[in-house]
């Protein structure tokens, strides 16, 4: 499975839009060429969270684009989403395939080239590594970690991709250093044009935008 994956996984961040709906960015992303969505509203209940998650899958679908639900487990099979990705001291990765079965899409948050080798081990489809550049988002998982670090994390036989910080102008530097792609929340999310931003990235990140 995880040599299907896209080059862009697009995070999410309501609070980030500018007061614009949430799904008509997505939307916006999603026409612009992403095809791998992460929903990650921390702050929601459950009812609101599937409300919005099986909105979100129902869009995706449109485009033949997967959406993964940030650790709740329970939302994502509901939604019939694609997967999750679980923070670094979330559940065990056994629990959840376990729970969401052997075609689900899994990735694990981390925070050092321990913690990605950890997930790969784990039967992780590809982790998260960061924060690599300088972010708000981030900022509670201490310092940027850098270019070298992303570097000794990629390492792990796994599918890594940066977050924290990543955007059109730094994210050919992540490919470079062996990133399979970039995570993006701001970039997108309070973008003027998310469909435009979206296509920068991907360029950048060395895909063909789509028409």
């Amino acid at each position: 499975m995880s040599s299907a994956l896209p080059p862009l996984l697009v995070i999410t961040d309501r609070h980030a839009t500018g007061g614009r709906p949430l799904v008509e960015v997505v939307r916006a992303a999603l026409e612009g060429g992403a095809r791998l969505i992460q929903l990650r509203e921390k702050d929601l209940d459950g009812g609101p969270l599937l409300a919005l998650a099986a909105e979100l899958v129902r869009e995706a679908r449109r485009f033949e684009a997967r959406v993964l639900v940030n650790d709740r487990i329970d939302v994502a099979l509901a939604a019939g989403a694609a997967g999750v990705v679980l923070p670094a001291d979330s559940f065990p990765t056994e629990t959840a395939r376990g729970l969401l079965g052997a075609f689900a899409l899994l990735a694990r948050s981390t925070h050092s080239t321990a913690e990605a080798e950890s997930a790969a081990r784990e039967g992780c489809d590809f982790a998260l590594f960061g924060p690599v550049f300088a972010t708000p988002s981030k900022a509670a998982y201490g310092a940027a970690q850098g270019i070298e670090r992303l570097s000794e994390a990629c390492r792990a036989p796994l599918p890594v991709y940066a977050v924290g910080g990543v955007t059109a102008e730094n994210a050919a530097a992540v490919r470079r250093a062996g990133a399979a792609g970039a995570a993006v929340i701001r970039e997108v999310m309070a973008a003027k044009d998310p469909r435009r931003a979206t296509a920068a990235l991907l360029a950048a990140l060395g895909e063909r935008a789509l028409a």
